[in-house]
């Protein structure tokens, strides 16, 4: 009964209720902005709170987290510009159904499976943290390496066909990511000498270039193209439609836990995983992936929002952050006096089930407000042109300088973005590039602590992979999608088909 008190004290406290709808509104709202961050938002407020009650500060920093990765998909649908690097992959096939006039139904769609994903990700996270954090924690260095590298391997389905360029633009985008000073030795890496590299390439201003600026400049070659209406007659889904996408929804949630549930990671490599899922499971889907398939719609939105819930688990039971953002809530809970970890739910579980109920509550905020204010959200790409592609350079310059307060990252973000508008004309993806900026560094400073664990001893870190049973399922797997994405398997996959139909 002590638990179930504790999950409803911030439904039945008027204030907690309105602190943790007015975060999740505000988070949506500054999810949907590229540059403002939620781990910048969250830590803002940490400033404002600390002197508030530890409730008080939870709730509102709460709504913020959970409205502000779902609120990520609001641009990324309707102007290509997706909020957060978890909506990345929600850009890839949302967008398209944007331009088909199916902006209404493409965000009350996503909003139904963010929040499926949400509850998912708290479910877990009530019954199953103890397990889940166990383990997260038999994770090694080479783990964490090798999921870095599973990650890079999803290239085949941002490639668009072509692994080869694929894999170029990854590892491009894992170079640019080294850019800076070496995180273990501080020596320069591709600085050239100049200071202001020595923090490296903000991976926000890259993200907004290659798909704010590079998506400005594609479209300036359609300026005489007819303006599509949006459809925004339904946002509520089809009961039909939730029913079919469902199964898809729940395995992507459980993905998102899990990857949510790993230190460093976070959730946008859980909607990236997710999406390339959702490809291989999804045999006849009704739009060619990448052209407006909805499952490529719901499987990151499903992961990003559960991955929230799996986040919480190694925060609470183990006081490690699954990412930015509970690093940030790891550091409030600090200020407040508590002290998250193995003991938090012996000596203080009133604050577990404080936070779980939280979660619940926010999430059903996002359902709420989510469903709210899409027809003046889908008026946006009704725009002409001409006041629309003025309007992604505004929203581009105002999030990449909101990143630092700096001009250099501008400079950077309008670089890229011209960049990546070549590179959208000669054909080649934009969103591996994104994908190795965002792995190169759980890559690289995994690899290297892997490499010294062994004393420089490659050889050593290739046996001692089969001598843990999840080492050699994670190589396993990787060895396996790059088999799946080679000519090879395509050409045997195109002949056995041809004899089954002949």
């Amino acid at each position: 009964m002590d638990a179930l008190h504790y999950f409803a004290m911030s439904w039945l406290s008027p204030e907690l209720l309105g602190l943790t709808a007015l975060g999740t509104f505000l988070g949506i709202y500054v999810g949907a902005i590229p540059g403002l961050s939620v781990t910048m938002a969250v830590s803002i407020l940490i400033s404002f709170t600390f002197a508030w009650d530890v409730n008080y500060a939870l709730c509102l920093m709460v709504g913020v987290y959970m409205g502000g990765v779902y609120g990520g998909s609001r641009t990324a649908i309707l102007l290509n510009i997706p909020g957060a690097p978890s909506a990345i992959a929600t850009a890839l096939d949302g967008y398209p159904l944007a331009k088909k006039g199916l902006a209404g139904e493409a965000i009350g769609l996503s909003t139904i499976m963010s929040v499926v994903g949400g509850f998912v990700g708290i479910i877990v996270l009530a019954l199953a943290a103890p397990t889940v954090s166990e383990f997260a924690i038999t994770f090694q260095p080479r783990d964490y390496m090798m999921l870095g590298i599973l990650g890079i391997m999803l290239v085949g389905s941002l490639s668009g066909g072509s692994l080869a360029r694929g894999i170029f633009a990854g590892a491009l985008g894992l170079l640019i990511g080294t850019v800076g000073l070496d995180p273990m030795t501080a020596e320069e890496r591709f600085t050239f000498g100049v200071v202001e590299l020595w923090d490296g390439i903000n991976p926000v201003a890259v993200m907004i270039g290659m798909f704010g600026i590079s998506e400005a400049l594609h479209q300036l070659h359609h300026m005489n193209k007819a303006v599509v209406k949006q459809k925004i007659s339904r946002i509520i889904p089809k009961w039909s439609d939730i029913k079919k996408y469902m199964p898809l929804s729940l395995q992507t949630s459980f993905i998102g836990v899990i990857v949510g549930a790993l230190p460093g990671t976070g959730g946008d490599i859980a909607a990236l995983m997710a999406y390339d899922h959702a490809k291989r499971v999804t045999k006849n889907p009704e739009v060619p992936f990448g052209e407006g398939a909805k499952e490529g719609l719901i499987a990151p939105e499903a992961a990003n929002n559960a991955a929230v819930g799996g986040a919480y688990i190694p925060m609470l039971t183990l006081g490690i952050p699954g990412d930015a953002v509970t690093a940030v809530f790891i550091g409030a809970l600090f200020i407040h006096g508590l002290n998250p970890g193995p003991l938090l739910l012996i000596e203080q579980p009133h604050m577990f089930w404080f936070t779980v109920g939280n979660l619940t509550l926010a999430n059903i905020f996002v359902l709420i407000f989510g469903l709210t204010g899409i027809k003046m959200f889908s008026k946006i790409v009704e725009c002409p042109k001409g006041i629309l592609i003025p309007l992604i350079f505004l929203l581009s310059i105002v999030g990449a300088y909101a990143i630092n307060n700096a001009i250099t990252d501008i400079w950077w973000m309008l670089a890229f973005g011209v960049f990546g508008y070549f590179m959208r004309l000669y054909g080649f993806p934009v969103g591996p590039v994104i994908l190795g900026v965002i792995l190169s560094s759980l890559t690289d400073e995994n690899w290297r602590r892997a490499i010294l664990s062994e004393r420089g001893s490659i050889s050593d870190l290739f046996i001692n992979v089969f001598h843990s049973p999840l080492s050699t399922i994670l190589f396993s797997v990787i060895v396996l999608i790059l088999f799946t994405q080679s000519p090879i398997w395509t050409r045997w996959l195109k002949r056995k088909l041809f004899h089954e139909t002949a």
